[in-house]
């Protein structure tokens, strides 16, 4: 008898947590991130991990019709990778803020500062 299934890399980490929808959640979306550099002993840059998350969770939280969100951490090899997930149906779009505006640069801070950025519709948003 033969058997064939597919093997994750042992490198390969997840981690999904539903946050409240409110202002509390990227604080907490930045603490998970921190623990799970930390845990996974990820050579990535805290710091700059969690000034981009904070911005994708203030993001959704912003938009979120809904009371909870969902940060998806992973890593594999010497990638991390941030996900939220929410249930808006609008598309997230780059704003050309002024520059004594106090909001609308988080997107912008994403797509300059990030390897790669972008979203996906799904089913539930």
């Amino acid at each position: 008898m033969n058997m064939l299934a597919a093997i994750r890399p042992a490198d390969m980490r997840e981690c999904h947590v539903r946050l409240a929808a409110s202002p509390a959640a990227p604080a907490q979306a930045r603490s998970e991130v921190r623990a799970a550099i930390c845990a996974w002993d990820a050579c990535v840059d805290g710091d700059l991990a969690e000034l981009l998350t904070s911005e994708l969770v203030t993001n959704a939280v912003a938009h979120e019709p809904g009371e909870t969100i969902t940060l998806v951490i992973s890593r594999s090899r010497d990638r991390l990778r941030v996900d939220v997930h929410d249930s808006s149906l609008a598309l997230p779009v780059l704003q050309d803020a002024a520059g004594d505006a106090e909001t609308g640069r988080g997107l912008m801070l994403i797509a300059t500062l990030s390897a790669e950025w972008g979203f996906s519709r799904t089913p539930g948003g």
